[in-house]
Order: structure tokens, then sequence, then C-alpha cells
């Protein structure tokens, strides 16, 4: 009896302790996160109205590498990747100076035309704040993982309005195939403290409930099975096309302020040529696109070269609203092919991209629901969990760690991280024995052969 009790004290007092912690985690964020959105708004309200202000680019390239190189470079590149990226190699120790670094660069990238999102630099800068709070409290390396994780979920929900799905975010994307319980309650509080902090600064949010969906049918069950093929194909695409950038860029030997000058001259120069509608966030698109108006093939293609360009020569910002511009045009060029409705189909695009490319499907799955209303659930769940196993074990975010393997036919290395998964299928029996049957028959035909000869 004493051990039941003693039990029941430390788990609430625990509770209490999380509670207390994940709620001013969440105020800290939420605040922090209402800061950059607003200044990046600002900013960006300022910036676009000077004509042609895409030709700064390579200053604001420059700049943004320069800030980061010289003041904080755990701030390079796209935030979620680097917090995930510290929770696995450092338990989480963040420098508290990336948090004015980052805002600083990723306002400055978005602001002049750069192609990137504005979730990963919250999640970075409440990732960092979080860890800062670790260190002022000493907490120990499982507690300081678990606060940041707390991080992440705020300034993930504070960015898009969905408290539950970015607590599932942050508890979902530093594994994959597994999901960190112990850090669920206080994920779950901090991203509904963030979010409800970042809404009483007065952040609006996109709610557009998906109308008009059709009556369920065969016919567009089978419809939906083809699109979560089909963005779990994109997916996979965009990852490739983002690690062929990085590639390219290693390869390219130039200091980096130089070749972010470089870079910013190049995504200028494909701004002229293409259309300025793939700069920046996007947001002008992808309210088209989930309004039902239509896109073409090359949209999500030219998303992912502009994105590419910037996160990997020299820009600073995030990934997942990206995603949401792919998959969300994905969505809805794939609905004209088959005649249905392009708003219907530009959400499951978003969150399918989501689903597969970050490989979160159960926090996707919900943000379906929080951001689109309950109707589309069931199409969301179908499409999700098709893009994810399709994109196969690849990821946005090369630091996540691989807990499951996609089909049991392929052979990888479970607990390592995506940057060093090598994959090997594994043949079926039967394909197994009759390589082994030919093989003897070779045997023997060569030594039947051999002796005729002598």
């Amino acid at each position: 009896m004493k051990r039941r009790i003693a039990e029941g004290t430390i788990l609430l007092l625990d509770i209490v302790k999380w509670v207390v912690v994940a709620t001013t985690v969440g105020v800290v964020v939420g605040l922090s996160s209402a800061v950059f959105l607003k200044t990046l708004f600002i900013s960006s309200q300022t910036v676009h109205g000077i004509q042609l202000y895409y030709v700064f680019l390579p200053a604001a390239f420059f700049l943004s590498t320069l800030m980061i190189s010289k003041l904080a470079p755990e701030a390079e590149g796209h935030g979620t990747e680097k917090v995930v990226e510290a929770i696995h190699r450092r338990f989480g120790k963040i420098n508290i100076a990336t948090v004015p670094v980052k805002l600083a660069a990723t306002v400055v990238t978005i602001a002049f035309g750069g192609s990137a999102g504005k979730e990963g630099p919250c999640a970075q800068i409440g990732a960092g704040l979080a860890s800062g709070m670790a260190d002022l409290f000493r907490f120990n390396k499982h507690d300081r993982r678990k606060i940041v994780i707390c991080g992440i979920s705020a300034g993930f929900a504070a960015v898009f309005g969905t408290p539950i799905a970015g607590a599932i975010f942050g508890v979902e994307v530093v594994f994959i195939g597994a999901m960190l319980y112990d850090v669920l309650l206080p994920s779950i509080i901090a991203g509904t403290i963030g979010y409800q902090v970042a809404a009483t600064l007065g952040m609006e949010y996109m709610y557009t409930p998906v109308r008009g969906i059709p009556v369920f049918a065969p016919s567009l069950f089978f419809q939906v099975l083809l699109a979560g093929v089909f963005f779990g194909i994109v997916s996979f695409v965009f990852i490739e096309v983002l690690n062929f950038a990085k590639n390219l860029s290693s390869k390219i030997k130039m200091r980096k302020h130089i070749k972010a000058l470089f870079g910013g001259f190049v995504l200028a120069i494909l701004a002229v040529l293409f259309s300025v509608k793939y700069l920046g966030l996007g947001v002008d698109t992808l309210d088209s696109a989930l309004a039902g108006g239509a896109c073409s093939w090359y949209d999500p293609v030219l998303k992912m070269i502009f994105t590419s360009v910037t996160l990997e020569f020299g820009g600073s910002g995030g990934i997942v609203t990206p995603i949401f511009f792919i998959g969300s045009t994905a969505g809805s060029f794939f609905a004209g092919l088959i005649g249905q409705d392009g708003s219907m189909f530009a959400v499951l695009g978003l969150v399918s991209l989501l689903s597969g490319a970050a490989n979160t499907p159960i926090a996707a799955i919900i943000m379906a629901v929080e951001l689109f209303g309950p109707e589309i659930a069931p199409y969301a769940a179908l499409s999700c969990a098709l893009s994810f196993i399709m994109t196969g074990h690849r990821s946005v975010f090369p630091s996540q760690v691989l807990s499951i393997r996609k089909a049991s036919s392929i052979h990888t290395a479970l607990g390592t991280e995506m940057s060093n998964i090598r994959t090997m299928p594994r043949l079926p029996r039967i394909i197994r024995i009759l390589r082994v049957l030919i093989s003897r028959k070779r045997n023997t035909f060569s030594r039947n052969r051999s002796g005729r000869q002598e």
C-alpha cells in the first residue's frame, strides 16, 4: 500500500512539474512567435512595396549567411531539422544566440523573396528558448530533451493555429514510426498555450472547412487511393530535388558568402523567367488552390526548385510552408486530371505532402481536421497514410531516426539517422529460390562443358 501511495505521489508531482514547465514554454514561445510573425509581416509588406524588390535577393542571402556564420552557425538551414539534430546528438542543447539570429536571418530571406517557410524558425526559436530554460533550471539531459520538444510543439501550433497537430508534430517528428509518449502531456499543454498566446496577440489563422465533399462512393475511394500514391511520389521528388541542390551546393567550391550571392542571383533570374508567385511564402497561390482555383503541373515543380535554391544557397527559413504550397497545387492539378473538386484535393495534397515529406502522418491527419473540418478526415487519413509509405525511407529532415521499416521486403538499419540510411530490397522467397536454381544450373552447365572440352 505504501508503495502505491508513493508511486501516486511521485506521478502527481511530476504532472504538476510538467504542467508548470510546459505552460511557461507555451507562453514564452507563443510570445516570441507572435513577435517573429508580426516582424515578418511588416517587413514583407514594406519590401514588397518596392518595385522589383527581388533584385535585392543576392544582398539578402549574403546578409543572412553573414549573420549566421559569424553569430550562430547552428541557425543554418531550415530550423526544425537543426532542432531534431540537436535532440539526437546533444539531448536538445541549443545555443541561445540562435534565437535572435534565426529570427533576423529568416525575416531578411523571406521578406526579399526567398522561398522558405515560417514554421522552422518558430520551432527553432521555441526550442532555443526552451533549451535556455533548461540551462536556467539545471534540468538533466532527459528533461532537457522533453522541454525542447515542447518548444517545437508550441512553435508549430503558434504558426499554423493547430494546437493538437502542433503537439503531435513535436512528439512524432523526432523518430519515424515511433512517438515519444512521455512528452505527450507537456507537448499538448505547450502547443495549446502557445497557440492561445499568439492568437490573443492578434495572430490570424486559416480555418476553411471544405464544402461540398462528395458522398462516399467506390469511385471516389479509388480516386483518393490514387491521389495518396501520387502525393507520395511528389514527396519523393521534392526530397530528391532538395538532396540534388544540397549536393550541387557542396560541389561548388566558393566561400559561403559568395555562394549566397550566387544563389540570390539565380533565384532573381528564375523569378524573372517564370513568376514572382514562387517567391516568399506563396500565400496567394496557396489560398487560390485551396479555394478551388486551377493549377498547372509546373507550379509544384517550380516551387521545389525555388525552395531548394533558397535553402541550399544561403537563405534561411522553414520547409513546411513550401510543402503546403507544393501539396495544394499538386492536389489541384490532380483534381483537374480526374474531374474532381479542386478544393478537396488541394487540401488532401497539403496534408499528404506533410505526411510523406516530413514522415508525420498522425500530425498531418489531425491538422486536416483542425484546419478543414471533420468531414475531410476519412479521405485525409487514407491519403496521408499512402503518401507516408510511398515516400520511402527518406525525409526533408535528414536527422530523423528510423524506427520502423515501411515495407518488410526492404532491409534498413533501424535506429539510424535518415541521412545515413541505405536500403536493400529483400527479394520475395520464390524469387530467391529461382535465383539459386538458375545459379546451380549455370554451374552444372559450365562443369559439363569443361568436361567435354577435355
